[in-house]
């Protein structure tokens, strides 16, 4: 089997190790390792990519991987990285937020047979008393190391301050760590970069209780090119739930990715193997115009997150928006190819009276308010069906001449925004 470390080098996806002979261990026999996941919301987002693609790499080198879903710690939260407390969940919260990490997850991991485990720390962290806790776990921390950490300096300094709740997160996720390693083998956590701290914990309370030699990997944050931290856009996360953020959507979000960051992109976020990155990265540099690299990027990680299918299907109503006017086509064929884009239904009555264009802008969800589209028209700033000129301020009205096809057409705000209306 490939060496796992040398593999997360190569793709960028490691930054410290706790002790460098795991390099040399992790070719001589398998290892269990695990990351965690909180379960904040029904879905993981693209910030959560980089643990994900750890889990793959150790499966596909022949290890097993375990995802850990924080039940119990969610119901606290990790200060790592934040500003400000997070709010408590429920118990009912978490369940309904852990059945959908378990979709995600299972989009790249493969679970049967025993190759991957699914486990929440609430069912074990449940069972401990208060006064177990602090017997147990709590008598082999130091206050004074766990002040010196970053994330603990920075929420002290801060107005919003520190809970015990939120200080007492590290030696919980040390709790886990023994407990896998204890019960399921595990030797290995990993986690951003932003969760040194949790695992040396981890580590040092197995060494102090058992003596047992465990193992510690972090890998770098996922950032923009400006260095923040990527998971959100400035219309919300990008979710890997379909049902919460499109495959179509998803895919054009990859290819809008700036050049200075496609090829650790392409690395980080893809299992195109690296000599195929260096490829794609000179067809790329040849002819940036054409944003070779994004649309490669842009269909691997989609096809990880969503499927090859609909990777492919968002590929084509990709190119088809691109790619010229859009005109004589079935309904079915224009379904098909923007079944991704969002879409709008409106009686074909209004169509064959005419239906002023300032209000189907609206209603198609392109502009927020009639006041708001009527500027975009101004501006030149609304296409219909693809078409390579912007729709002239003077017209005032959509009509059956405008269709597409059959029943629908495409409507086309600035760069980057469409909806595909059917009239019925």
């Amino acid at each position: 089997m490939r060496n796992i470390v040398e593999v997360l080098r190569e793709r960028l996806l490691l930054q410290d190790l706790t002790d460098p002979e795991f390099e040399k261990l992790c070719s001589e026999r398998a290892y269990t390792v695990y990351i965690g996941f909180d379960p904040t919301a029904d879905s993981l987002h693209i910030g959560h990519m980089v643990s994900i693609m750890i889990l793959k790499h150790f499966q596909l080198c022949g290890h097993r991987p375990i995802a850990l879903v924080g039940g119990g710690t969610g119901m606290i939260g990790d200060p790592s990285g934040k500003s400000a407390e997070r709010s408590l969940l429920s118990a009912e919260q978490i369940r309904a937020n852990m059945e959908g990490i378990r979709r995600n997850l299972s989009q790249f991991i493969e679970f049967g047979d025993g190759k991957a485990m699914l486990l929440n720390n609430a069912d074990w962290l449940g069972a401990f008393s208060f006064l177990d806790f602090l017997r147990d776990v709590g008598k082999h921390f130091r206050v004074n190391e766990m002040l010196t950490r970053d994330s603990v300096k920075r929420r002290l300094e801060s107005q919003s301050g520190l809970s015990y709740t939120e200080f007492s997160y590290s030696l919980l996720q040390a709790c886990d760590f023994k407990h896998l390693h204890d019960h399921h083998a595990c030797d290995v956590q990993a986690g951003g970069s932003d969760q040194w701290g949790n695992i040396v914990s981890g580590t040092e309370l197995i060494r102090r209780t058992s003596g047992g030699r465990v193992f510690g990997i972090t890998t770098p944050l996922l950032t923009d090119a400006e260095g923040r931290k990527m998971g959100k856009t400035e219309g919300g996360a990008v979710w890997l739930d379909p049902n919460k953020f499109s495959p179509y959507e998803f895919y054009q979000f990859w290819v809008r990715q700036e050049d200075a960051v496609v090829e650790r992109f392409l690395k980080m976020m893809t299992l195109v193997p690296i000599d195929e990155i260096a490829t794609v990265m000179a067809a790329h540099q040849a002819a940036p115009e054409r944003r070779i690299a994004q649309k490669r990027l842009a269909l691997e990680v989609t096809a990880l997150a969503h499927g090859a299918d609909e990777a492919q299907k968002a590929k084509a109503a990709s190119e088809a928006l691109f790619g010229g006017e859009l005109r004589n086509l079935s309904d079915a064929e224009l379904k098909a190819l923007f079944q991704e884009v969002p879409s709008v239904a409106i009686p074909r009555a209004e169509l064959d009276a005419g239906l002023a264009t300032a209000d189907l802008l609206v209603r198609a969800g392109l502009a927020p308010s009639k006041k708001d589209a009527k500027r975009l028209l101004e501006q030149g700033g609304v296409y219909l069906n693809n078409a390579a000129t912007a729709i002239p301020q003077e017209k005032r009205a959509v009509t059956a001449e405008d269709l597409a096809s059959e029943t629908m057409l495409i409507l086309r705000a600035g760069k980057k925004k469409y909806a595909l209306v059917q009239f019925g």
